[in-house]
């Protein structure tokens, strides 16, 4: 696979070439050894592209997973507790889960447990490898590496994703690089508040 675009939300990108370059290598590495052709594997059963040979998402995932792993990026989570209270919730989110829970209870409020899991955290710095539905890549850009950020868990946040041209070999609903740009910058330069950084791949 090739890098074809990359997005820097925030300085993300810029952050990492200044404080982690071998990390930076190293995504970009991982991305340079997937073997596109290796991942065409799925005969399509869509009326418009029926028995036509597409690029499975299940085997680039398989991919990117190995390769990473072999590189030390592992599963991270982050666990918080969460109310019907918007005042508490407010007043909790920058504390450590524990504490969070003790405020709740504190106030008379039933604290719910909660977590976010990234799969690939090195370093302070989390990847996601989406090659899912268009929901999942929201939830990344404005849920997940928010989450990270925000807990003081990581700098930065990377998320990989097809380029339009890849995508349309792909199943339908499929999220790419392009639409996906298009979402993060229609909110405005500060949203969401994490340094990001977008990269878009093709064979």
């Amino acid at each position: 696979m090739k890098i074809i675009e990359t997005y820097s939300h925030l300085n993300g990108l810029e952050f990492l070439i200044v404080h982690k370059p071998k990390l930076w290598k190293e995504i970009k590495s991982v991305v340079a050894q997937v073997n596109a052709d290796n991942c065409k594997t799925k005969v399509s059963q869509e009326k418009t592209m029926k028995g036509k040979l597409l690029y499975s998402p299940i085997d680039m995932n398989k991919a990117f997973s190995k390769l990473l792993h072999t590189n030390q990026w592992n599963e991270s989570r982050v666990s918080y507790w969460v109310t019907k209270n918007e005042k508490l919730i407010r007043k909790t989110i920058a504390m450590p889960a524990a504490e969070q829970k003790k405020e709740i209870e504190a106030e008379g409020e039933t604290p719910i447990f909660s977590y976010n899991q990234t799969d690939f955290v090195k370093d302070r710095v989390a990847v996601e490898v989406q090659f899912g539905k268009y929901s999942f890549v929201a939830y990344d850009l404005f849920v997940k590496h928010l989450a990270f950020y925000i807990g003081d868990h990581i700098d930065v946040g990377i998320e990989i994703l097809p380029m339009k041209s890849l995508q349309a070999q792909m199943s339908s609903g499929v999220a790419y690089y392009e639409g996906e740009l298009y979402n993060v910058v229609r909110q405005g330069r500060g949203v969401p508040a994490v340094p990001l950084v977008i990269i878009g791949i093709a064979p």
